[in-house]
């Protein structure tokens, strides 16, 4: 599973959904789904963005999780 962080960096960076929409011009929407983890596919494009809006890289913002067998 992979495990998207980005209320975590929205949190460290004290950064609204809306203001990282407006940065990264990504729809509120998507932004929003992205934060609570319901997206299916994420353009490389956004990941692209998203880790320019943070200066990180992109391990802070996803990470893989073994699922229990």
């Amino acid at each position: 599973m992979i495990k998207i962080k980005l209320s975590n960096l929205l949190g460290e960076h004290k950064m609204t959904q809306k203001a990282l929409a407006e940065i990264t011009h990504i729809r509120p929407a998507t932004i929003s789904k992205m934060y609570y983890e319901e997206i299916r596919r994420v353009d490389i494009k956004q990941l692209d963005s998203i880790c320019k809006a943070f200066n990180c890289e992109i391990s802070e913002l996803l990470e893989f999780l073994p699922d229990d067998k």
